[in-house]
C-alpha cells in the first residue's frame, strides 16, 4: 500500500549548499515544507520514506543526476505523480527538451528568482494534478 501524498513537501535536490537554502527558505516562507538533499542519491533515499508534493531538482549533481533522479521519480509508483521542477545553469533548448524528455514537469534557468521559482513549481504542482486526474 503507497503512502499518502504530502500536499506541502517539496524536496529540494541541489549540490549547491548556498542555492538550498535560499530554495528551501523561499519553498518554506511561501507555506511548504521543503526537505534539502545534496545530491541525486541523497534526494533517492528520501524518496524511500517521504512523499513530497513537488521535488525541485539541480540537472547537474554528483553521483545520481537529476535527469537520472527524474526517471527514478517517474517509474517508481510511490513518488511518481510527484511535479518535478529541473533548474540548471544550462538553458539551451536541448538541454530544456532533454529534462523535459526525461520526465520534468518543468525547467527553469539558472540564476533563479525565489519568487519566481515558487511561482513556476505551484504551476507545475497544478499541472501534475491534472494530469494524476486524468
Amino acid at each position: 500500500m503507497f503512502a499518502r501524498m504530502n500536499e506541502k513537501l517539496i524536496l529540494v535536490a541541489e549540490d549547491d549548499a548556498d542555492l538550498r537554502d535560499m530554495l528551501t527558505y523561499a519553498l518554506e516562507r511561501a507555506g511548504y515544507t521543503a526537505v534539502g538533499a545534496k545530491d541525486g542519491n541523497t534526494a533517492a533515499r528520501i524518496l524511500q520514506v517521504a512523499r513530497p508534493v513537488g521535488i525541485v531538482t539541480d540537472v547537474r549533481m554528483p553521483a545520481l543526476n537529476g535527469m537520472e533522479l527524474c526517471q527514478l521519480v517517474r517509474s517508481n509508483p510511490e513518488v511518481s505523480n510527484a511535479a518535478v521542477l529541473m533548474v540548471s545553469a544550462n538553458a539551451h533548448l536541448h538541454d530544456i527538451n532533454a529534462g523535459l524528455s526525461s520526465g520534468a514537469d518543468g525547467y527553469l534557468p539558472k540564476p533563479l528568482s525565489p519568487r519566481r521559482l515558487v511561482a513556476e513549481l505551484q504551476q507545475v504542482i497544478e499541472r501534475r494534478k491534472v494530469i494524476n486526474a486524468g
